[in-house]
């Protein structure tokens, strides 16, 4: 598994395109679903989904969430909080709405249309951050409205998961599913709490003598509460999210980040990994139209919104282009939303060919976008030229 997942991101690296959708591939292409079928000693080659892969994909979700978590501290947000709540809010109104319309055309039902929204309304802040860095615009002024909006799509995902998850997990109860909504959003009020007021028992607890000890209790700490919050029915990604946004506020938070980025890098590959380890290549090719349709429509109110965020912060046409095109990708909380569909269907919420259309669909939709918006970052400037033009101005140059 290792060695596959090593080659191709060696080859991804290579091709300057995001890793995200190989692993994805090199998954499917490793499955019972491709390489079981092979007439190959009997076809028993194929790699097996063991306890081992499914927790290591759950400590992959915990640990890219918990980072994206470091990369926001409360007081930045809160200092532009107003220019982050229109750009974010402008964002929700146009994505979410079109999402539900489009899930509804597919399903005619109000859960798989709500999940479907959720796929295509948020952006992928993980593969938009590591693109942001490799193209160095993360020191230019369009960083901060791309990062000010992923914040807020975050913040909003978390209260969509609670809600979402307590609904599909509920079983159809309508009782078991609202005592549920209100644990999951109480128990994200509390760790709400935990960040604007927790950081002197952080700046103790994290402060160990040698970086074994700093990297088993922060370890420990992100891992306990994104069980405890996994039991309560809350995503544990969403619970790890906060605990970063906790840690980011200490002094620690620099030391911790250059210690547990392999760590995040390896688990995160093998989340991707069983992402296509778990799903049908035939199953997206039988919801290739729908996933052409969604790109189709989705893509332009992406760049829309995000546009209308640059303009926002006051940026000029070519920056808010730039962050028109960053905003288009998505990635892992669409994939954390298909693993939501997967288990209302084990948990009889939903019908278990619904929930593998969805998961077929997130998964596809995910790995074109991914390319799709990673691709359109790297080769902005005729975008920024284009627009330009439009807007009777001349791009500035960088």
């Amino acid at each position: 598994m290792f060695a596959a997942i090593a080659t191709v991101g060696w080859g991804a690296d290579r091709l300057g395109q995001s890793v995200i959708p190989f692993y994805i591939l090199v998954g499917m292409a490793a499955s019972e679903y491709v390489f079981g079928r092979l007439p190959l000693a009997g076809g028993d080659l194929y790699i097996a989904e063991t306890e081992f892969i499914a927790i290591g994909a759950e400590l992959g979700i915990v640990f890219l969430l918990f980072f994206l978590g470091l990369e926001f501290n409360l007081d930045r947000l809160l200092a532009r909080r107003r220019q982050i709540s229109t750009a974010g809010t402008i964002d929700a109104l146009i994505n979410f709405p079109v999402g539900f319309a489009f899930g509804w055309l597919l399903f005619g039902s109000v859960l798989p249309a709500i999940l479907v929204a959720g796929i295509v309304y948020i952006s992928s802040s993980a593969i938009i951050t590591k693109s942001l860095l490799d193209l160095g615009w993360i020191a230019n002024d369009e960083a901060e409205p791309v990062l000010g909006t992923l914040v807020y799509e975050d913040l909003l995902i978390a209260v969509y998961l609670a809600v979402t998850t307590a609904v599909v997990l509920g079983g159809g109860d309508i009782r078991a599913a609202a005592t549920a909504v209100g644990i999951g959003l109480g128990f994200i009020a509390l760790l709400f709490v935990g960040v604007q007021f927790g950081t002197p028992v952080l700046e103790r607890l994290l402060d160990g003598d040698t970086n074994e000890s700093v990297v088993l209790r922060t370890v420990g700490l992100t891992v306990a509460v994104a069980g405890i919050a996994l039991s309560l029915g809350v995503s544990e990604a969403v619970a790890a999210f906060f605990v970063g946004m906790a840690v980011s506020s200490t002094t620690h938070v620099t030391h911790i980040e250059e210690l547990l980025e392999p760590l995040r890098d390896v688990f995160a590959a093998v989340f991707f990994f069983w992402i296509g380890l778990v799903t049908d290549p035939l199953a997206v090719a039988g919801v290739a139209g729908a996933i052409a349709a969604a790109v189709i429509v989705s893509t332009p109110t992406k760049l829309l919104s995000g546009f209308l965020g640059g303009q926002t912060f006051g940026l000029d046409t070519r920056r808010s282009t730039r962050v028109a095109l960053a905003m288009t990708t998505r990635g892992e909380f669409s994939l954390i939303i298909a693993t939501l569909a997967v288990s209302g269907a084990a948990n009889g919420t939903l019908p278990q060919p619904v929930a593998d259309r969805i998961s077929a669909f997130a998964v596809g939709y995910v790995l074109v976008m991914a390319v799709v918006g990673t691709t359109l970052m790297r080769y902005s400037a005729p975008f920024e030229r284009l627009a330009g033009r439009l807007d009777g101005t001349e791009p500035q140059t960088t």
